[in-house]
Formats: C-alpha cells, sequence, structure tokens
C-alpha cells in the first residue's frame, strides 16, 4: 500500500460520519424533551391532528438537539477535560466546533420557524426562549458561575411539556405548569446525585458544581430537601385537571421510595460512600430517572383514560 492511500484512509477514518453530528445533538437528553413534550401535547384538552402532532415533536425535538449542539460547541474546552464528556464529537476530534455551532444555529431556526408555521406562534416563541435560554442563561452564563446553575438552569429542561400544551391549544393553563414544576424540582437531586460521584470531574473543569463550592455534606443535604418538596409537589398534583388514580398510585409510591433514598444519602459520610464506590448515590440517580419517566407516562395514561371515563376524578 502506497504511502497516499495510506493518508487517504487515515483521513477517511479520521472523518465524521452521520453518528457524530447525531451525538452532537444529545440523543437521550432529546429523548427527554420527546417524551415529556408529548406528554403535554396529549394532555391537552384540545384535540390535535395526528399530522400536526406529530410534526410539533418533531421541530421541538429538533429544537432540543440544536441546544445540545450549541452546548457542546460552547464547553468543547470543559469537556476535554471531564472523563464522561471526553469522548464527545468535539474533543475527540471528529467535529469542529465551528460546525457544531452552525449546525446548532441552522437546527435551532428551522425548528423554531416550523413549529410556529405547524401550530401557532406561541409554541414556537417558547421553543425559542427555551433554546435561549439553555444556550445563553444556562452554558453561557450560570453553568460557570454559581453553584445554583443547575437549579435555575434546570427550567429549560422543563419547558418541552409546557410548549407541547401550547401547540396543542395555543395558550397557557395551570397544568402545563405543574409538569413544568414537577420537571423543574426534579432537576437538582438528579443531577446533585450525578455530582456526588463525579465530584472529580467538575473539580478538573472547574465548575462550580453544589459538590465543588460546598462540598459534599451539604450537597447531600440539599438533594434531601428539594426531594422533600418535590415529593408534596408530585402528591399534590394528583389532585390537579393532570392527577387520577393511576398517577396517585404512582406518585405515593415513587415518592416514597425517592424519599427513603434521599433519607440514606443523607445519612452516609465520605468514607462508606468511598468504600462502596457510592453504591447508593449511583441507584438514587438511577431511580431519578424512572421517577420522572412513571410520574409523565401516569400523566399521559391518565390523559388516554379520561375519553373512556376511566381517567381523572
Amino acid at each position: 500500500m502506497s504511502d497516499a492511500s495510506i493518508n487517504a484512509s487515515t483521513l477517511r477514518e479520521d472523518e465524521a460520519g452521520f453518528g457524530d453530528y447525531f451525538a452532537l445533538l444529545k440523543p437521550r437528553v432529546m429523548s427527554l424533551v420527546v417524551f415529556t413534550a408529548l406528554v403535554g401535547l396529549l394532555a391537552a384538552p384540545t384535540p390535535v391532528h395526528p399530522m400536526v402532532g406529530f410534526c410539533a415533536i418533531l421541530f421541538i425535538a429538533i429544537g432540543g438537539g440544536a441546544s445540545g449542539a450549541l452546548n457542546m460547541w460552547w464547553d468543547a474546552d470543559i469537556d476535554r477535560v471531564m472523563k464522561r464528556t471526553r469522548g464527545r464529537p468535539i474533543p475527540a476530534g471528529k467535529v469542529e466546533a465551528g460546525e457544531a455551532m452552525v449546525l446548532g444555529l441552522a437546527l435551532s431556526g428551522f425548528a423554531v420557524i416550523m413549529l410556529a408555521l405547524a401550530t401557532n406562534i406561541l409554541a414556537g416563541a417558547f421553543l425559542a426562549f427555551t433554546i435561549f435560554f439553555y444556550v445563553v442563561i444556562y452554558t453561557m452564563w450560570l453553568k460557570r458561575a454559581t453553584p445554583q446553575n443547575i437549579v435555575i438552569g434546570g427550567a429549560a429542561g422543563a419547558f418541552p411539556p409546557v410548549i407541547g400544551w401550547i401547540a396543542a391549544t395555543g395558550d397557557m393553563a395551570i397544568e402545563p405548569w405543574l409538569m413544568f414544576a414537577l420537571t423543574f424540582m426534579w432537576t437538582p437531586p438528579h443531577f446533585w446525585a450525578l455530582a456526588l460521584f463525579m465530584r472529580s470531574d467538575y473539580d478538573d473543569a472547574g465548575v462550580p458544581m453544589l459538590t465543588v463550592t460546598h462540598g459534599r455534606p451539604a450537597t447531600r443535604t440539599h438533594i434531601l430537601v428539594y426531594t422533600a418538596l418535590l415529593a408534596l409537589l408530585a402528591v399534590g398534583a394528583a389532585f390537579s385537571g393532570l392527577g387520577g388514580p393511576v398517577y396517585l398510585a404512582v406518585a405515593l409510591v415513587m415518592n416514597a421510595l425517592f424519599l427513603r433514598g434521599a433519607w440514606r444519602i443523607s445519612r452516609r459520610d465520605e468514607t462508606a460512600s468511598e468504600a462502596d464506590n457510592f453504591r447508593a448515590e449511583r441507584s438514587f440517580f438511577k431511580l431519578s430517572l424512572l421517577y420522572l419517566f412513571l410520574h409523565f407516562g401516569a400523566i399521559l395514561a391518565e390523559a388516554v383514560l379520561k375519553p373512556f371515563g376511566l381517567g381523572g376524578w
């Protein structure tokens, strides 16, 4: 094989493929955006044509992916430092940072305009604000400025069900904001649990997560407090227009488990945590993923059952 063919082969191996560009969109985060937005859309009292609903969820998903690409563009420097993120397309050398920025901006504009055309201007405006909030308010400002980064920045991830509801109805109501509040209050304990066993990453990158600025003991207390407040909100929502017997059953069981997990974490010291490689903290983090999925799944179940006289109170 000639030197030229070897060089060409090497270049081909280093070139970004479709999977690398798709990874820029943070598909796992996008799946959460899609699911909660879909629940918001289907829980709304206004029937939506299937094609309109499909387009709405598609453009919301694209907007969420665009936010992810812009986040990776801005955070490329710290992603190179953190073990959890150094395999992402930009720090891995697969995609240039400028390419991620262009992709994110292009998809943002496309998603906002198409959602407004497919549904209504208010939904498009809320999607635009959500992208702005995640990229500018959270990524560019809060993430590196304050240990409250994930508390305030969590609003960005809480907007999709509101956008889904507005896409269906064209107006506001209390129910989508309850879904917003559920996700908003869930975000801090979810990410702080991750930060407990990934603290070295944030230390190395200089990101002021609560575990870095206040230490793990304070973070454990914060997780317990936020989980208690979340439980009150989640169970209380069962008696709103979103709730019913299915949701109440899920909320009671999951919040009991979540509170137990938060209490266990709050009682642990660093010696015990390091001895078992943060087993309780990792378990709580995994439970947090199931927690949100089951709550929104129960909201969806209540919405599906209502036309048959089985959902709601």
